[in-house]
């Protein structure tokens, strides 16, 4: 039961295997993975097996369990279809910001000299010291002494962290909203911490708000199972 309604969560779909006794009576009901089962052209439900291999069912062996779609009553459609571009959005900030502390970008800057007292030799060696501090072993310091130099004949200009410092935060609390919204479920329910100090409110009315309003409707469509086995020896849910 709990695999058929991670299926159906997750696809917006599940499917039951009905097991017939000798008789003919329906006496288990086995969960059939959604990920791997297709409808047929012309009725039934195929299984889809590693090398190629398929397993046939007929149209009355197999209980299929969806989410309604305006468009199609071929395949349940899930309702945070809406939410993946936020979601992708997401993941692509944070590989984002990933690669950039580990390329060190988060610590680019412009070395700008001007005093006509810096050598060639001093210019190559600083220009080592700068390549060796991007990547891994960052956030070294240098030392630079020109004797007789003017003021401000060296400044350290940061640019790598200007445009990125707000846009990170920014993204990712928009698309953790996005997300939330396309699952209907309120923040104190997906273990995010508040950011006020009143919090979410009473957790347990949250809670049974949430299990009248999105879980309830949801077992409603599991028990209607329980109607197309009459007639057989009856294997009936009961997720009051």
């Amino acid at each position: 039961m709990g695999r058929a309604a991670l299926d159906f969560m997750v696809f917006g779909e599940a499917y039951l295997q009905r097991l017939r006794n000798i008789i003919g009576q329906v006496v288990e009901l086995r969960h059939l993975p959604a990920i791997n089962m297709r409808r047929k052209v012309g009725g039934g439900f195929v299984m889809l097996l590693p090398k190629g291999q398929e397993l046939h069912f007929a149209e009355d062996e197999v209980e299929h369990i969806m989410e309604y779609d305006v468009e199609q009553d071929i395949y349940g459609v899930p309702d945070y279809l809406g939410g993946m571009h936020s979601l992708l959005l997401n993941e692509s900030a944070t590989l984002f910001r990933r690669r950039y502390y580990n390329n060190g970008a988060h610590a680019g800057y412009v070395f700008y000299t001007n005093d006509p007292d810096l050598t060639e030799e001093d210019e190559e060696a600083l220009k080592a010291q700068i390549s060796a501090s991007k990547g891994v072993g960052n956030f070294r310091s240098m030392f630079v002494n020109i004797p007789g130099g003017s003021e401000k004949a060296i400044q350290i200009i940061p640019v790598g962290d200007i445009a990125t410092k707000d846009e990170f935060e920014r993204v990712k609390n928009i698309t953790r909203a996005d997300v939330i919204a396309a699952w209907r479920m309120n923040p104190a329910l997906a273990g995010i911490m508040p950011e006020n100090a009143g919090g979410f409110g009473d957790i347990e009315k949250i809670d049974r708000v949430y299990t009248n309003n999105e879980i309830r409707p949801i077992c409603q469509l599991f028990l209607q199972v329980n109607a197309t086995l009459r007639g057989d020896r009856q294997i009936a849910f009961n997720l009051a």
